[in-house]
């Protein structure tokens, strides 16, 4: 696959989508923002409109990843590393012009979207995590890919829903990675 033709294909649908929206945003719309005929879109997503939506939202997805990665690099350990997480998460979340449009005016489009996304982002934020968990002293009878898929699942729970917590507020989500996300992983 010719990866230049395929991103600007993805580009233009994200472009499409946070103009239009979801429902209204079509393979034509995609192709005339991409300056491509519409043959070309479909050779690359022979699914169509369908296949563009699922894959506009998993390359979001893994940008999203990317700048997350970059932005707990420096975490001097774990414990840091997933505040850090937290908040930027959050706040980026938040701040995505695009997600926000599309949560407030057509929820019912894109929440489909990104369960079917779940279980992979769940496996990438599994596997970022796990080398850090091989290296701490778990909790005795904690495998670290249990504590992997344990801690990735309360990640997104609380990037979804914040509940009681004020992900703005760092003295927070210090205490909330060491009371809820850490106890019982690590001791």
């Amino acid at each position: 696959m010719d990866l230049t033709v395929r991103e600007r294909i993805l580009e233009a649908t994200y472009a499409c989508v946070a103009r239009y929206g979801l429902a209204k945003t079509t393979v034509e719309d995609v192709a005339r923002a991409a300056r491509l005929s519409r043959a070309t879109v479909y050779r690359y997503f022979p699914g169509g409109r369908d296949q563009l939506m699922r894959e506009v939202v998993a390359w979001e997805t893994g940008r999203f990843f990317g700048r997350l990665a970059e932005a707990v690099a420096g975490a001097p350990d774990f414990a840091a590393l997933l505040e850090e997480a937290l908040v930027f998460a959050h706040r980026a979340v938040e701040e995505h012009e695009v997600l926000q449009k599309v949560l407030q005016t057509e929820p019912e489009r894109l929440l489909p979207q990104l369960t079917v996304e779940s279980e992979r982002t769940l496996t990438f934020i599994r596997r970022f995590l796990l080398p850090y968990l091989e290296r701490e002293d778990l909790s005795a009878g904690v495998a670290p890919d249990q504590a992997a898929d344990y801690v990735a699942r309360m990640l997104v729970s609380f990037i979804a829903n914040q509940g009681r917590w004020d992900l703005t507020d760092r003295a927070q989500v210090a205490r909330l990675v060491r009371t809820e996300l850490l106890a019982g992983v690590i001791p």
